[in-house]
């Protein structure tokens, strides 16, 4: 839809390309990592004859001045700015220009080191069975006033046609990162695909794409992470994968909280052809007598080799910081039913619960570091405190809920419906304490959001960081809730408080 003659198509269900020309600047997304800003701008299409520059200027005493001017990218109709330097000691006012025009301004705000909490909101899975804009979602994010927004992956789900719906994406929420910093990261549907196990940057010749890799082209693929990613801080180690696709694993500091961004997919080995099939699809399993050993196998990789050491490296350094880690998906099994009620899977090999000893790789490596996980992708909230050796010994984890789950929601449903030991007693939630997942990872459940619950499960998260105390706060809030009225109500368990270690 977004290139080559683009002028010449009809309409399209997802978003009007065709804008004023004074508004081919859709938005711009940044970060800020020590003196270092990296901006990106997204426009819209542009005419043949249109000029490809855009401009980043700065507000000084009340006066603007360009500093600095980049090329937009054709593929993907993005431009990328990196300023050294940087104050961070205070507010500045930004705008973006295209032509004589085109114009769009934020903020981008001061390092917090003032502040001895530090929130962040968290969403995933925009789905586009709605089209709407997500009014109740800016006004409430704007109303809570975190300091740091993160985007944990399905940003679209239009697969071959990114860039339209990476716009409709920035117009649904461009008012909560215009003033802000946002972590955003692709998933498997950004990429175009409806499950991702990467294997170091392979090209996948299976629907479905089990045996592993990527189907689409390259440069869709790395049209989507640049677009998507570009803003992120430099990447811990820049060396790309196979087919030239870049990676973007890296940490992100704010005020005293240090954030670890991961992509557990990229090199995240794929079921077909490795393992016993044990179900219709490669990566399901719905025979519940299956050997759990036999399906982990030591080649299998989780995170990679080289995504562990930068964890090792990341646990090791800032000690004195909260440590959080970001990334797609949790490391469990932590749902039961998928996408309608009759189809109940034992274990879904998408999940990053496989495989086994990759998983607790990982997972000793983030509890060392005395980290929390914050992870989007399942459509089903949780709060699971996973198990390494013994239940309760691994990191808390919060999964946060789906931006629209009206489509392929999720359940936690234990057949036998009978809580586990240790059940939470804080919430009447009737399935919370210790459980084995369908790979025999140990879990303790102590909330969970399924669809028959409020705004049909779908919501965000905020979590709350405090840099004294060692604290933790889970919020989570239903899509309908308004946070601006004094009797607005959470889904039921939360807000949870969890403490990542004594004073």
């Amino acid at each position: 839809m977004a290139i080559n003659d683009w002028w010449n198509r009809a309409d399209n269900p997802i978003i009007n390309l065709k804008v004023n020309r004074d508004s081919v600047i859709a938005f711009g997304i940044h970060t800020v990592s020590g003196t270092t800003l990296k901006l990106s701008a997204q426009c819209y299409p542009l005419y043949p004859e249109e000029t490809r520059t855009v401009r980043l200027e700065i507000q000084e005493n009340g006066t603007w001045t360009e500093v600095q001017s980049q090329q937009l990218n054709d593929l993907g109709w993005s431009a990328f700015f990196r300023v050294e330097n940087w104050d961070s000691s205070r507010d500045h006012k930004y705008r973006l220009r295209h032509g004589e025009k085109a114009r769009y301004e934020g903020t981008i705000r001061k390092n917090p080191m003032h502040k001895t909490e530090i929130s962040l909101a968290a969403l995933s899975c925009n789905s586009n069975q709605d089209r709407g804009m997500r009014e109740n979602y800016v006004r409430n994010i704007n109303h809570q006033d975190p300091d740091l927004i993160f985007f944990a992956g399905d940003q679209s789900y239009d697969h071959t046609e990114h860039t339209a719906a990476w716009l409709k994406f920035g117009l649904q929420f461009r008012e909560t990162f215009r003033h802000r910093p946002c972590i955003t990261i692709p998933d498997d549907h950004d990429i175009g695909q409806g499950n991702l196990w990467g294997e170091n940057g392979k090209v996948s010749m299976t629907k479905g794409s089990p045996d592993g890799g990527y189907r689409y082209h390259p440069e869709y693929v790395k049209m989507v992470e640049r677009c998507q990613t570009a803003h992120l801080p430099d990447p811990f180690d820049p060396t790309p994968i196979q087919q030239g696709i870049g990676v973007y694993y890296i940490n992100l500091l704010c005020g005293g909280v240090d954030f670890a961004i991961l992509e557990d997919r990229k090199f995240k080995s794929g079921p077909e052809g490795k393992i016993p099939q044990q179900g219709p699809r490669p990566d399901h399993i719905q025979n519940p007598e299956y050997d759990p050993a036999s399906i982990d196998l030591p080649e299998l990789k989780l995170l990679g080799d080289r995504q562990l050491h930068f964890l090792k490296t990341w646990g090791q350094t800032n000690t004195d910081a909260t440590k959080v880690v970001l990334s797609q998906t949790g490391f469990c099994g932590g749902a039961h039913i998928h996408g309608t009620m009759d189809n109940r899977l034992h274990a879904d090999l998408d999940s990053n619960g496989w495989p086994q000893t990759g998983r607790k790789k990982a997972l000793e490596l983030i509890q060392q570091a005395n980290a929390v996980h914050i992870v989007g992708d399942q459509h089903l909230a949780t709060v699971i405190k996973p198990g390494i050796d013994e239940f309760g010994d691994g990191p808390w984890a919060f999964v946060v809920p789906a931006i629209v789950n009206d489509y392929y929601s999720r359940w936690w449903w234990p057949e036998d419906k009978k809580a586990g030991n240790n059940p939470n007693p804080n919430t009447p939630l009737p399935w919370t304490g210790d459980y084995l997942d369908g790979f025999h990872n140990k879990i303790s459940m102590k909330a969970y959001v399924n669809p028959e619950s409020p705004s049909h499960g779908s919501g965000y998260g905020l979590i709350h960081f405090n840099t004294q105390t060692q604290d933790v706060t889970f919020e989570c809030w239903p899509r309908n809730a308004d946070v601006t009225q004094p009797d607005a109500q959470q889904f039921e368990g939360w807000p949870m408080t969890v403490r990542l270690k004594n004073n």
